[in-house]
């Protein structure tokens, strides 16, 4: 077989998922090294450019904790957790704000419209897409989804647009609040009735024992799912991914899927394979 049969044997292999996701909202939050390393953040950008042109709706949501974390270094500001969450008053708040809505949201826009998209970024603040409330008082103002009001969204997308959103959310006073992009993703997800919900991180996906690489599991129901989360089988920062896929499934989303973000087209080898990669979440 020559270097020309097997492209064509690939663009006919995709078809039939060309025809099944056409038109359809695709959920994907984006995170980790791809949003670091330069060359994997130009390969994400390209695999949903080119989702969006062969007619599928994606929305990208995005967090960025590495880079509020260098800003507020950069501002003379030590960053602080209690239980992996970071402390943000209301001085931090603004950092995160600048870094998420402004430098990361922005950058992530450039690069798709560089790419021949039509990008958008959004935070939870215009049009109230994201209304939040505080969490814990000793976090300040960190906050969990109360609603999401996705009008803008379908607009967008009813537009041809590509929706960038970061995980910035409104109070009903007007407050600022940082929120896990995670949660946000499931939540728009559950809203939107999207197709996928697709979660890139860092690892390949969920195992019974993660550090027994034969561990690694293709498929999870909800509810073992849970059970792994008691057991801390599944833990850290894993949680709350695998939380948004089950906010999604709960919301009538088809598919949820935890894949691994710094391989590349990790994205387009999930939806346009037999097989997929990564960890399916099912109900």
């Amino acid at each position: 077989m020559n270097y020309t049969s097997e492209q064509a044997n690939i663009l006919v292999h995709a078809l039939p998922y060309i025809q099944k996701y056409y038109g359809k909202t695709i959920v994907i939050k984006y995170g980790g090294n791809a949003m670091i390393d330069e060359k994997l953040k130009m390969s994400v950008v390209r695999d949903v450019v080119l989702m969006h042109y062969v007619g599928m709706k994606p929305i990208l949501v995005h967090g960025g904790g590495p880079e509020i974390s260098a800003m507020m270094k950069k501002m003379g500001k030590e960053p602080e957790f209690i239980n992996g969450k970071r402390v943000t008053d209301a001085e931090t708040m603004d950092i995160v704000e600048m870094a998420l809505a402004g430098k990361v949201n922005k950058g992530i826009v450039s690069i798709i419209n560089i790419l021949g998209g039509k990008a958008v970024g959004l935070s939870g603040k215009d049009a109230n897409l994201i209304v939040a409330e505080k969490t814990e008082e000793d976090l300040g103002f960190v906050g969990k989804v109360k609603k999401i009001n996705p009008e803008i969204l379908t607009d967008l997308l009813e537009h041809s647009y590509i929706p960038v959103v970061s995980s910035v959310a409104i109070g009903e006073n007007g407050e600022s609040f940082n929120v896990n992009a995670d949660h946000i993703a499931g939540e728009i997800a559950a809203e939107l009735k999207a197709a996928k919900l697709i979660m890139m991180t860092d690892v390949p996906g969920i195992y019974s024992d993660f550090s027994n690489k034969s561990t690694f599991i293709s498929e999870l129901t909800v509810s073992d799912a849970k059970k792994m989360i008691e057991t801390r089988q599944i833990d850290k920062g894993m949680i709350p991914k695998v939380e948004a896929c089950m906010t999604a499934l709960s919301g009538a989303v088809e598919r949820t899927h935890i894949i691994d973000g710094t391989m590349p087209h990790s994205l387009l080898m999930e939806i346009f394979t037999d097989t997929g990669i990564g960890t399916m979440i099912v109900p």
